[in-house]
């Protein structure tokens, strides 16, 4: 066994352990994630300061990695489930203390898809950098989507297909919203594997994302335009 094994987290400084906190996630150890969360809270970090610091920061290095082919899907489920880890011991306490958000999402795959990796992986990539992300699951139809737009009022929707066929589906989408005159109020983001940039821009979608550190990037992007804009 490697020296590495003797490592005791609580014996960490608060800088140390922040840093031990980012390899860990690298490396999708759940326990010693919140293991380490809880230290900090004992040592008076605000939820909010261990959100951003050490479980977005960690989760940055995740998603650049990934993105530049170091890590692969496994590991980012894997990175993202210990991230998860971190956030349900923070969520109640984030609500009480009322800290501000990222923004929020709605996400699903469309109606006639059942393929749920990728989508999966963005939900997760954007609750590590700090976005509420609601989860619409697979096979989804317009009314599904309007529904959760309705009840949760989110910045951003996104949308996801695996199949050819079922593509065409994110057009229904984004016509229901212009006929119902709500187009403007969200971001709509689209992604999947048979999906590029022409077609993003010919079904009205705001951006098409190649993955999930695309659509992150890519969400913060226009929800500090939104805000910008908001406070102008």
């Amino acid at each position: 066994m490697s020296e590495e094994d003797d490592i005791i987290l609580s014996e960490l400084d608060d800088e140390e352990l922040v840093q031990q906190m980012f390899d860990d996630l690298y490396d999708g150890l759940k326990e010693e994630i919140e293991e380490s969360v809880n230290i900090l809270l004992e040592r008076g970090w605000e939820p909010y300061r261990i959100l951003t610091e050490a479980l977005v920061g960690g989760m940055t290095i995740v998603g650049a990695d990934f993105r530049d082919g170091i890590l692969f899907v496994p590991e980012v489920l894997l990175a993202a489930n210990a991230m998860k880890g971190g956030m349900f011991i923070l969520k109640p306490l984030l609500a009480e203390t009322g800290a501000p958000r990222m923004g929020s999402m709605v996400i699903g795959t469309v109606k006639g898809d059942i393929h749920d990796i990728g989508k999966n992986l963005v939900g997760m990539m954007m609750e590590g950098a700090g976005f509420e992300v609601v989860d619409l699951g697979i096979n989804n139809a317009v009314e599904a989507y309007m529904e959760a737009l309705e009840e949760h009022k989110p910045d951003i929707l996104g949308m996801s297909a695996l199949l050819t066929t079922t593509m065409p589906y994110m057009k229904v989408v984004i016509d229901t919203l212009v006929e119902q005159g709500v187009r403007d109020e969200y971001t709509v983001l689209v992604g999947g594997a048979p999906l590029n940039e022409e077609f993003g821009k010919a079904i009205g979608a705001d951006a098409y994302c190649r993955d999930a550190a695309v659509a992150v990037e890519t969400a913060k992007e226009y929800v500090a335009r939104k805000h910008n804009q908001m406070s102008a």
